[in-house]
């Protein structure tokens, strides 16, 4: 139950607690920009960039409310795929891959990525680079660096963004509502550490109507953070009657022989292709999908943690090399929890004496295991799904 709003690269720091306050203004801004410009300076960038590109900035109220709300809603992970991996996004990879198969095969042969991973990853992000993001990323950056909730971490990307500028990489720089902008969706630190210029015209250049650039970064990006060539992110599997759901974590890694053993085999009822040690995982419950995921997952993860995110890559990049989508059901008369239930729900959990964490509405590794314990303890199956079903329990 994963709310996907935050753009890719993004791992948004907590807010700082007390920086709710106002909304801000444009005559707000415009102090801040002036307060900031000593440090961007001291920083590198040169007053002359500086000031021609943050004169005309924009307050822009829309974005704060999208960073206020960006938990507020969340959909099924069934829901998700549904868009994520449809069908008119599969036709649209085809030809996109066809279109750009060259490009492609060199940036495999130079980075070790799969192409059908990285058009995953360009098919995610901006549809094929159809839809880049509208809004300008100084004005963005700018909006939240002087908002305050996450004040250092958005003035430093705009740094960032503004020695992007100064040195001529981009022309129209515009992108989603917290920074990210181009082809796949880079983050200006991102950009700082991963972008290459594989075109060899001088520009690390992500923007433009040319997706070389910006289709070999991520595969530097992805080839930075261990990808495996030949491994899969995953392969779809069935669980045995009687199979001990405790066992399905990230966090409990075994060799395929031993998964083997157990009874799982692929959804097809084949042996179990062995890339090493691996981990099963239930992202919708007991009732939905499982998969054995090796390293190249947590690789996906280092794009975009979410787990509905890793398997929309895993999934159109195996659509896309013409291999099966997902095979199994999903639980689709569950809702999503809202924000304020799964707060409920790590609260409850807390005072049950299952540690969640924290109450902060994400429903992350220790939120699941406490799931888990919680529904162990109640005799119900332990996959760690945080349903309203767990939630009604706990009240």
């Amino acid at each position: 139950m994963l709310g996907l709003s935050a753009p890719a690269q993004t791992i948004l720091p907590d807010p700082v607690a007390g920086m709710e306050g106002e909304m801000g203004s444009q005559a707000g801004l415009d102090a801040w920009i002036e307060g900031f410009r000593p440090r961007a300076l001291a920083a590198g960038v040169s007053a002359a960039a500086f000031d021609a590109a943050m004169r005309g900035v924009e307050f822009n109220s829309k974005v704060v409310e999208r960073d206020r709300n960006q938990n507020e809603f969340s959909k099924t992970i069934w829901d998700y795929l549904d868009t994520a991996v449809s069908e008119d996004r599969v036709a649209l990879g085809l030809k996109a891959l066809e279109r750009n198969r060259a490009l492609l095969d060199r940036i495999e042969a130079e980075f070790g990525v799969e192409k059908e991973v990285v058009a995953a990853v360009w098919g995610l992000e901006s549809a094929f680079g159809t839809y880049r993001g509208d809004l300008s990323v100084l004005g963005s950056l700018a909006t939240l660096a002087y908002e305050g909730r996450r004040g250092a971490f958005f003035e430093a990307e705009l740094i960032a963004a503004l020695r992007i500028v100064e040195g001529g990489h981009v022309e129209r720089f515009a992108g989603s509502w917290a920074g990210a902008s181009g082809h796949t969706q880079f983050m200006p630190s991102s950009w700082e550490k991963f972008a290459v210029d594989f075109d060899g015209d001088g520009k690390r250049n992500l923007w433009g109507e040319d997706p070389g650039d910006a289709l070999a970064s991520t595969a530097n990006y992805l080839r930075h953070w261990g990808w495996t060539k030949g491994q899969p992110w995953g392969v779809e599997v069935r669980l045995p009657e009687g199979f001990d759901h405790d066992q399905t974590t990230e966090r409990v890694v075994k060799p395929v022989s031993e998964w083997q053993a157990m009874g799982v085999r692929t959804v097809f009822g084949a042996d179990l292709p062995d890339h090493g040690p691996g981990s099963i995982l239930l992202p919708g419950g007991h009732r939905g999908a499982a998969f054995l995921i090796w390293p190249n997952f947590q690789v996906i993860e280092k794009y975009n943690t979410a787990d509905a995110y890793v398997l929309a890559i895993g999934s159109l990049a195996d659509r896309l090399a013409g291999r099966a989508g997902i095979q199994s059901g999903w639980p689709r008369e569950l809702r999503a929890l809202t924000l304020e239930e799964r707060r409920e729900l790590q609260d409850r959990l807390g005072g049950a004496g299952f540690d969640p964490g924290g109450v902060d509405g994400r429903m992350g590794p220790k939120t699941v295991a406490a799931v888990k314990a919680f529904q162990k303890a109640r005799g119900l199956v332990p996959d760690g799904y945080p349903s309203l079903e767990v939630l009604e329990l706990l009240r």
